[in-house]
């Protein structure tokens, strides 16, 4: 079996970072965050890696990043447009917003023929969490209709900002281990110790710290390029004119495990995940990245 693929998103346009907070620093040589996961990746098996862009990044992109690593793992790049609709829609007028992750994840069917891991390209997962990964999607097959898929599971209070509300997926997982449903909540914060979400703006109601989230750590089978492709007609049907609408992974995997379409092994991680949502978060991100340096974890200079 070829070794896993890993697909890393990263059109965002990073409208609360201000800028195209994936290519930017963090390192102590200079590295940005999808350098560890690339490094990451690879100490744990990885074969192939696909960058989902825009093509309006492209250049700064390879220069960034793209150019060293290709000569490190097969690479290939993948470009997410608001006109890559299926036949019979059109782009909306005014529309400037991505379509989301789930059609992000969808454009890779034609250069996906293995198992394959998704993740944001500002997020850091941690060494671990990779190699969970890579050893459950080694062995990921579908079996009688039903998609075989993972997910690394994230502590709530290890994935939060100090500068402002993020987005997680909520997840419910049986004593199997397995997901059995997951709710996307687009504002949650940490005020102190408590940690809470509102769903209104203006109501606050106070969350678990140790719930387990979603990080947008994905572990699929190609299977999922079928069902990404029918979820996503359906969505543009219904809110193609919603102008900040979009097509999100968490909810069509969640949709397919209440349908009995997939199971998701929970796969639980103690990493401490650190990004960058706000131009604040930097300093701590590199503060966070130095402090593995020195503790032996990645060389100072990853390449």
């Amino acid at each position: 079996m070829k070794e896993p693929a890993l697909v890393i998103m990263a059109a965002g346009i990073g409208s609360r970072y201000g800028g195209l907070k994936q290519l930017d620093a963090v390192g102590p040589s200079g590295e940005i965050i999808i350098d560890y996961s690339i490094y990451d990746a690879i100490r744990a098996g990885f074969g192939k890696v696909v960058f989902v862009i825009r093509r309006d990044i492209e250049a700064a992109f390879r220069e960034k990043i793209g150019n060293r690593i290709q000569v490190r793992i097969e690479t290939a790049y993948l470009f997410q447009e608001l006109d890559q609709l299926p036949e019979g829609f059109s782009l909306p007028s005014g529309r400037i917003k991505p379509w989301g992750t789930g059609q992000a994840v969808l454009i890779c069917r034609e250069e996906i023929d293995r198992p394959f891991a998704v993740i944001n390209s500002d997020d850091f997962y941690g060494a671990s969490s990779f190699a969970g990964l890579a050893d459950y999607l080694r062995s990921a097959s579908d079996r009688d209709g039903v998609a075989d898929y993972c997910m690394m599971g994230f502590t709530l209070k290890n994935t939060l900002s100090e500068f402002g509300t993020v987005s997680r997926g909520f997840c419910r997982v049986n004593r199997e281990g397995y997901l059995e449903d997951i709710q996307e909540r687009l504002k949650i914060r940490k005020t102190g110790e408590t940690v809470s979400y509102t769903e209104n703006g203006s109501d606050w109601i106070e969350e678990d710290p140790d719930s387990i989230v979603s990080m947008n750590m994905w572990g699929f089978t190609t299977g999922i390029f079928p069902e990404l492709e029918i979820g996503f007609s359906t969505f543009l049907r219904e809110k193609i004119e919603i102008p900040k609408s979009e097509y999100l992974l968490p909810e069509e995997v969640g949709m397919l495990v209440r349908n009995k379409k997939a199971t998701v092994k929970v796969i639980p991680t103690a990493e401490k995940w650190f990004g960058v949502t706000y131009p604040e978060d930097k300093p701590l991100v590199q503060k966070a990245i130095q402090r593995l340096v020195d503790e032996g974890i990645y060389p100072k200079t990853l390449w």
